[in-house]
């Protein structure tokens, strides 16, 4: 049985793969303990012109940025390629 990974993965955008990273909070008497620095992720419903639909993703704020910048046909393509999962 093959579980799709598109959903359960909660914290990582669908577009970028970015996710959480690990790292250290550091006090003032430079003890360090362990933390993660989450994405700034945001779900957005996107027009695709290509599908002519509206499709909702979860993605990172760079990537939103860039979508803004190129376009959506990048995003169109990923979809009917099935590397990302559409509600």
């Amino acid at each position: 049985m093959v579980k799709d990974l598109g959903d359960t993965m909660a914290r990582k955008c669908q577009i970028t793969d970015v996710g959480p990273r690990a790292g250290n909070n550091i006090s003032h008497a430079h003890n360090k303990s362990k933390r993660r620095f989450l994405p700034n992720l945001q779900k957005k419903k996107i027009w695709v012109q290509e599908l002519n639909k509206f499709v909702t993703v979860k993605l990172s704020t760079s990537a939103l940025k860039t979508i803004n910048k190129n376009g959506t046909s990048q995003l169109a393509k990923m979809i009917k390629d099935k590397k990302i999962k559409v509600n």
